[in-house]
């Protein structure tokens, strides 16, 4: 982003943190960074971040499919908080005059605690039947994209939580995967951009046990 675009949205940012409410987080992301880190932030406890924290891995692979290039924003999808809250979260994609995009407007909705109250006043007036006939909260959260994202406050953070999520589906110990699959993990981080965070090769090579040369070379072989 320009500077002037930088100091606007940085307002904004502010604004609609206080004028929203301690539920609502707010962050802004500008892609012109070298890591792509949060700039600006409102309400961060929520997600637990700060500002110089990564992008989310949904963001990451929004930014490498270029799937923003056909909207100009993302709205209603489910995000998980260090602290495993499901936020209810959207994102608007901020792009410049050539529709090119420079940055991420987010905001992060935790509405458990309004869900709890809610639940309170039904059961008294049916607390014999209320698990059973009313909405809770992961049933509203359900209505959300299937789509997630996970939040973390740094690169080894998220490249773990990624990490996890890849090996939990081919549910193989690190310590036995082969050259194969560890050149078919490499792809799924290239894919959903890990690799345009700054540190990322390190903290792969680091939880993958392996060396950054090694990971350097999977992914000129991919490129090849």
């Amino acid at each position: 982003m320009t500077d002037f675009m930088l100091k606007q949205y940085s307002i904004l940012v502010d604004f609609l943190g206080k004028s929203l409410g301690p539920d609502y987080e707010v962050a802004l992301h500008d892609i012109g960074y070298d890591t792509n880190s949060i700039v600006a932030i409102s309400n961060g406890n929520i997600s637990g971040r700060t500002i110089g924290a990564p992008m989310t891995d949904l963001a990451l692979s929004i930014v490498s499919d270029k799937s923003y290039r056909n909207s100009n924003y993302k709205i209603n999808y489910k995000g998980i908080s260090k602290e495993l809250r499901i936020l209810r979260s959207s994102t608007m994609f901020i792009k410049d005059e050539t529709d090119e995009l420079v940055g991420l407007l987010c905001i992060n909705f935790d509405n458990k605690k309004y869900v709890d109250i809610s639940n309170q006043v039904l059961s008294l007036c049916q607390p014999d039947n209320l698990i059973e006939q009313n909405v809770t909260y992961e049933s509203i959260n359900s209505l959300l994209d299937d789509e997630s994202e996970s939040f973390s406050g740094s690169v080894a953070e998220l490249t773990e939580t990624v990490l996890n999520k890849i090996l939990a589906d081919k549910n193989i110990p690190i310590d036995r995967l082969t050259q194969s699959e560890r050149l078919d993990i490499i792809d799924v981080l290239n894919k959903k951009g890990i690799f345009m965070l700054k540190g990322a090769v390190s903290e792969v090579a680091n939880q993958l046990r392996c060396s950054d040369p090694s990971i350097y070379r999977y992914l000129s072989k991919l490129n090849k």
